[in-house]
């Protein structure tokens, strides 16, 4: 705390609820203060519990009583985001009180207000729904274990574990090996479903018994390789490497990138952080055989798995290490086309600057944060590039979360 600043901690205060924000919260003021409510629609009165107040012109807070509900507001199907469980509600959903268009609503607005507060451009968004609707999609998650050996999610912006003995918005009975038994504590839990409806279970143990000890991954269901399906061919992931967790989004996403990044015949594409080569595939289709693409993933294991299971395209070549120094390169081939995938930060402007000096005619960028899509986008017009399609997806049903995927192309050409 701040001294000589409010600390409003555990107070209660009746606000009226205004706009959403990035973070799965909406905007309330109180005395001149901005107040971040979690578990509230826009719209509402509520009766909102202070949990952080750092003593400025800000604190945050959870609804503990809806005095005006919105019309999107439902009953969570979660018991663990009941309202009266209080700050021992589940931080891994954030929506689970709004219904799914309310849902698509709220997130097209934060993609919309982040590309115009931070990138200066107004665009209209629409929040597609992917299949498969707002339960069951989650074929991967992690879990964390508590003092007690029980498995569990953590609160939000908190350390401790919340029990669970099932998750609505994972596969149905992906958890059963994990919450019928007791593990040891503080390890951490990796639970994946693959397409073929395989369950694995990773225990990794961060307090080993032997001390100086690393820690080791102990396959407790299945085994150390997902076996997955996207875009009409199957991928080989590791159990704890990345893998899109909605079940219908690699198909989804890989159409998407065909769509829009049309590689010529014969042409030159990039994938950056091309993982275990889901994108590259779909470009060295079009590509063809006279064509080139090239595969940059920093993850040596997932560069394996990418070689193996994109063997039967000669085109495509593999460079193992960061996307900001494989690019220095200058010798890499010229691109037609660029695809990005970069992590929740976005790319950043090293590696724009290096995808711009190349000048492709078209670049795919995907982006799971709005306010890292809007600062890259901003970046990309900063070297002439525009915005000119914009996709965006309820990847991650009722949590805060939204994939985006966007094309931007050179000015003028």
């Amino acid at each position: 705390m701040v001294t000589g600043k409010p600390d409003w901690t555990g107070r209660r205060l009746e606000v009226e609820v205004g706009a959403v924000a990035h973070g799965g919260h909406c905007v309330a003021r109180h005395e001149g203060r901005v107040v971040f409510v979690r578990h509230a629609l826009p719209g509402e009165v509520v009766v909102a519990e202070v949990t952080e107040d750092a003593g400025g012109g800000f604190c945050r807070a959870d609804a503990v009583e809806v005095l005006t509900p919105a019309a999107g507001r439902v009953d969570p199907p979660c018991p663990l985001a009941d309202m009266a469980l209080g700050r021992d509600r589940c931080g891994g959903c954030d929506w689970q009180h709004a219904s799914g268009e309310t849902q698509r609503e709220l997130k097209a607005a934060v993609v919309a207000e982040q590309l115009q507060r931070i990138a200066g451009i107004d665009w209209p968004v629409r929040v597609r729904e992917l299949p498969g609707g707002l339960l069951r999609w989650r074929t991967r998650a992690r879990l964390a274990v508590d003092r007690r050996g029980n498995a569990g999610f953590r609160a939000h912006r908190s350390h401790r574990v919340i029990p669970v003995t099932d998750c609505p918005i994972t596969a149905a009975g992906a958890m059963d090996e994990v919450t019928e038994r007791r593990w040891r504590p503080g390890a951490e839990l990796t639970v994946v479903e693959d397409s073929l409806g395989d369950v694995h279970v990773t225990a990794v143990d961060h307090k080993p018994q032997r001390r100086h000890a690393r820690p080791v991954a102990r396959h407790v269901r299945g085994g150390a390789v997902a076996h997955e399906s996207a875009a009409g061919r199957a991928f080989d992931v590791s159990v704890q490497g990345f893998w899109q967790v909605h079940q219908a989004a690699p198909d989804v996403f890989s159409e998407t990138v065909a769509r829009l990044a049309e590689v010529p015949s014969g042409g030159v594409a990039w994938d950056l952080y091309g993982g275990v080569g889901l994108f590259a595939a779909v470009l060295a289709e079009q590509a063809g055989p006279t064509g080139s693409v090239l595969l940059v993933e920093s993850s040596k294991r997932a560069v394996e798995e990418a070689v193996a299971n994109l063997r039967e395209f000669p085109q495509v070549s593999f460079r193992a290490g960061t996307v900001e120094r494989v690019t220095e390169d200058e010798d890499l081939p010229v691109p037609d086309v660029v695809v990005l995938d970069p992590p929740r930060k976005g790319a950043g402007r090293a590696v724009v600057d290096a995808i711009a000096d190349r000048r492709p005619s078209r670049i795919v960028h995907i982006a799971c944060d709005p306010a890292a899509l809007a600062r890259d986008v901003g970046l990309y017009a900063e070297r002439g590039y525009r915005l000119r399609e914009l996709e965006a997806f309820d990847a991650f049903p009722m949590t805060h979360h939204i994939e985006c995927i966007a094309l931007l192309e050179a000015a003028g050409e």
